[in-house]
């Protein structure tokens, strides 16, 4: 079975996590049902060691071939889920054959993909493009990833190919960043692992945001705007402050590379009450911590203004650059390096301007860089690929199997 057509599969079950339920795992009963498909294909590839956990955890191990066992144990990781935005109508995936290149229509969504906005789509000229219509996201993000090693897994059982021992993991809640709270590193039992959640085919990636969710609760004074003069605090207004007194080209829009950022997520209330929620990052420590200081003192100047408890800020930190703990074993990226080199694929060290469950197993004892699935234009109905680079990536993850038997 082709990568793209399991890919294409799994599209087919919605895994959308529930970003308002952080406390249960899985967030969505939904992610169970692809968990188990997953479970029941690894059994049928002849897979004995599988498993699915109460928190929807798929764990799977494959013993050495004769002569490996005392090889490093690889993991090979993706999730499950997708985000719940554009995600409420069925998904449509339209395979776009010989694409030319160019801006190209959406269905009848009246949403376009440019190359304004995605430069890289006139390097796919004359692959196989898919996208969804338009309507809904995709979900290559991560099921491609799931995909490749699934068809990675049933390549190298099916031909024999030696290797060392081999551990499998599909996880629930990534794209919430609560999932990977309940990954159980022991039971997994992996020398070092790779998450494949990455974008373009041969991208490799160690370097990752210092991230945190910053919430701003705002409390007014409301009182009849015609006998306002002196009394009135409008929270809402507050609201707008806080923003404005933020660095307004410090915002995704205008930041690329190893640039971090403020993203407003959120503004809700009315005069009377309020509040407005951010995600910060930044790949620099001492920079992150910074700008969390910068909140604070935003916080600090308003309640001086308008009186103690009229800004409540809270600080919530989500997960640290694994680079502290990759530099120690860079052997990880060499071998991914060769890997792509072995699989015709162009490596390309970058930095993940996001995150990865690899970020917090890393801090875990579980080396863990992040690997290329081919996508990009994630969390949104411009999400695309190409059956061309989810290839590739695919033959990437055979080949890094390969590497790791002999080095």
């Amino acid at each position: 079975m082709e990568a793209i057509d399991r890919l294409l599969h799994y599209i087919e079950v919605k895994t959308p996590s529930d970003e308002g339920n952080d406390t249960e795992c899985p967030s969505s009963r939904d992610e169970f049902e692809l968990a188990n498909l997953l479970a029941d294909e690894l059994r049928g590839m002849g897979v004995k060691d599988v498993a699915v956990d109460e928190k929807c955890f798929v764990y799977a191990k494959l013993p050495a071939t004769e002569g490996l066992e005392g090889a490093r144990k690889l993991g090979l990781i993706a999730h499950m889920d997708t985000v719940s935005q554009f995600c409420d109508g069925t998904i449509t995936p339209v395979l776009h054959k010989n694409y030319d290149g160019c801006d190209l229509a959406l269905g009848t969504s009246g949403r376009t993909l440019t190359v304004h906005d995605f430069p890289r789509l006139a390097e796919l000229k004359g692959r196989t493009l898919l996208t969804s219509d338009g309507t809904t996201i995709l979900g290559v993000d991560d099921k491609a990833g799931i995909a490749e090693i699934m068809t990675a897994l049933e390549r190298i059982i099916a031909s024999g190919a030696p290797h060392g021992p081999l551990r499998v993991a599909f996880t629930p809640d990534e794209e919430i960043g609560t999932g990977v709270d309940n990954f159980d590193v022991e039971r997994f039992d992996a020398d070092v692992a790779y998450t494949l959640d990455g974008d373009a085919e041969g991208e490799i990636q160690y370097q990752n945001f210092n991230a945190c969710e910053a919430d701003f609760e705002v409390r007014g004074v409301s009182v009849h705007p015609g006998s306002a003069k002196g009394i009135m605090v409008n929270a809402m207004q507050l609201c707008c402050d806080i923003n404005n007194m933020l660095p307004g080209l410090e915002a995704p829009r205008y930041t690329e590379g190893y640039e971090g950022f403020y993203h407003l997520l959120e503004i809700h209330g009315d005069e009377c009450a309020g509040g407005m929620s951010y995600i910060v990052r930044d790949f620099d420590a001492a920079s992150f911590e910074c700008r969390k200081q910068t909140l604070r003192h935003i916080a600090k100047v308003l309640n001086e203004r308008w009186g103690e408890g009229t800004v409540t800020l809270t600080i919530k930190d989500e997960y640290q650059n694994m680079v502290s703990v990759i530099e120690g074993c860079m052997y990880t990226i060499d071998n991914a390096k060769t890997a792509c080199e072995r699989a015709g694929v162009t490596p390309s060290v970058t930095p993940i301007r996001g995150g990865t469950d690899g970020c917090q197993l890393s801090f875990r004892g579980l080396p863990c860089p992040n690997l290329g699935t081919g996508g990009e234009g994630y969390h949104g109905p411009y999400e695309h690929a190409t059956v061309e680079g989810i290839d590739a990536a695919t033959r990437v993850v055979v080949e890094l199997v390969g590497v790791y038997a002999t080095a």
